[in-house]
């Protein structure tokens, strides 16, 4: 990170009237989360998808859990117990203070599905998860029985080869198998109701603090699936400061700051706190 632009990025944040939190994937890697970046990342993280030559976007895939349900669920299984498991980072307690002393409020943008936000505090009312959530579910024939939470719900996964043991999660009402909330590669089947209410609650707020001078801290977003950039990106468009955190891709914002999230996070902390 170059000292200036941190300073300035500090002196932008302790300014701000109205805060947006915008996370992607490299969020999570401080909290000890697998870096999928790349076939070769996710198969460090899942080694015995490499033989059968599945990369991240092939069984991020609804057709699993028709044509293989102990694949798809030995997936989506292991990630869940991941994310129950994970403790979020420092920096999600410097957004969080950040976000509570705002006055004119804070919202979060991801399009992670851990629902590590809600777990480091933030009022779930605020949070807009974009792709969806892991610990919400639906049946796989469609919207029978709406969403549920998955509280309560194992799965007993192989470690060896990731893959599920029966009984796998089922619909409540008609029975047929479940899956995740979440918005998957070529998903016509995906019940959006909830995510949709998030992000128009999202959208009142930002009407609100239309008059506000509104900071966007954004971290972890790549290029690869760009849902948060644009979004952080069409609020620049609209007036509004970003500090993007990227290790590998900072530009394109007001102010980019290559660094990993909690160490930049942790760092600004620091100097808004000087400032103030």
């Amino acid at each position: 990170m170059i000292e200036l632009d941190v300073e300035r990025a500090a002196e932008a944040i302790a300014a701000a009237e109205a805060l947006v939190v915008a996370a992607g994937a490299g969020m999570g890697v401080d909290s000890g989360l697998p870096d999928f970046r790349g076939p070769q990342g996710f198969w460090r993280a899942y080694p015995p998808y490499q033989k059968l030559g599945l990369a991240f976007e092939d069984l991020a895939n609804p057709r699993w859990f028709h044509d293989d349900p102990e694949l798809a669920w030995g997936f989506y299984g292991h990630r869940l117990a991941l994310y129950r498991a994970t403790t979020p980072h420092a920096g999600f307690d410097v957004l969080r203070r950040w976000a509570e002393r705002a006055p004119a409020g804070a919202f979060v943008f991801t399009s992670n599905v851990d629902g590590a936000f809600q777990r480091a505090g933030f009022d779930a009312a605020r949070v807009c998860e974009v792709h969806g959530a892991i610990d919400v579910l639906q049946c796989t024939e469609g919207r029978c029985a709406g969403l549920w939470s998955a509280d309560g719900v194992t799965v007993d996964v192989d470690a060896a080869t990731f893959r599920a043991r029966p009984p796998l999660p089922t619909c409540p009402r008609c029975g047929r198998l479940a899956r995740p909330n979440i918005l998957m590669f070529g998903d016509w089947g995906w019940d959006s109701s909830r995510s949709d209410e998030q992000g128009a609650r999202l959208e009142g707020f930002l009407r609100g603090a239309r008059s506000a001078r509104t900071m966007v801290v954004e971290c972890g977003a790549g290029t690869a699936i760009p849902s948060v950039r644009r979004f952080s990106e069409r609020l620049m468009a609209a007036g509004a400061v970003v500090v993007r955190i990227n290790l590998r891709e900072p530009e394109g914002a007001s102010i980019g700051l290559s660094s990993g999230a909690k160490d930049a996070l942790v760092a600004l902390d620091a100097r808004v706190t000087a400032l103030r």
